[in-house]
């Protein structure tokens, strides 16, 4: 279980107390187990620093705690707070990146049956997308739903999410896709076959939580392959 501590001191000396956590982290590197460290300043008292750092599990953060250099810092730090500084220990309970979360109802959404909703609950209304299968950009909310049903009209679907990474305003998803072929694609006429492909997509989000861009990477020539577009090809 992921685990949390949470320090809160106040100081008027914070640069002194940022360039101490970067000589931690220089100080510890390659036998630290904290895996994310955030600081914030509160807007209304400057002098109050909250910092939130993240284990995999308690007993790694025990066993940061007993760095030496853990231990000299620490001292450090209480000399540079004006009082002394206060920990909470927290177990986390639930952890749910909200873009993350975005994607995959997008990943639903695209491959559920009946007719493509709206999607603008997902997208933004000047999202690009970037698909090899396109020449050039598609730009546009009702371009890209129309890009979209070009898939599913020649496509039953269905998505297995493999990885889902999300870091700020980006989200990579590694993806299987299992279909049938059963309409016109890229002008081969259907076949009822079955077919897999392998892709990624890398999803950036604008301020408001919605997708504003997308790059789809996926094994489009594997694809052709299975629809036997490249038997004419073939020597």
């Amino acid at each position: 279980m992921t685990f949390v501590q949470l320090i809160e001191c106040r100081t008027s000396r914070f640069d002194e107390m940022n360039r101490l956590m970067d000589a931690w982290v220089e100080q510890t590197r390659g036998r630290r187990t904290a895996t994310h460290d955030l600081v914030g300043r509160d807007r209304s008292d400057t002098s109050h620093i909250v910092e939130i750092v993240e284990f995999p599990s308690y007993e790694e953060a025990m066993r940061n705690s007993e760095l030496p250099e853990t231990g000299r810092i620490f001292q450090d730090l209480v000399a540079l707070c004006d009082e002394e500084p206060t920990f909470t220990d927290l177990d986390v309970v639930r952890d749910e990146p909200l873009c993350a979360t975005t994607a995959r109802r997008l990943f639903e959404t695209l491959a559920a049956p009946g007719e493509l909703p709206p999607l603008n609950d997902l997208l933004d209304e000047d999202c690009h997308s970037h698909d090899p299968v396109n020449p050039q950009d598609t730009i546009g909310l009702d371009a890209v739903r129309r890009e979209y049903r070009m898939w599913r009209d020649a496509f039953d679907f269905t998505f297995t999410i493999e990885d889902l990474i999300a870091q700020g305003d980006r989200v990579c998803a590694r993806w299987t896709w299992n279909a049938t072929h059963k309409g016109e694609f890229l002008g081969i006429a259907s076949t009822g076959e079955r077919v897999t492909m392998t892709g990624m997509t890398l999803f950036r989000f604008g301020a408001d939580g919605k997708i504003a861009e997308t790059w789809w990477q996926h094994d489009q020539l594997g694809l052709m392959a299975q629809l036997g577009a490249l038997e004419a090809l073939e020597v």
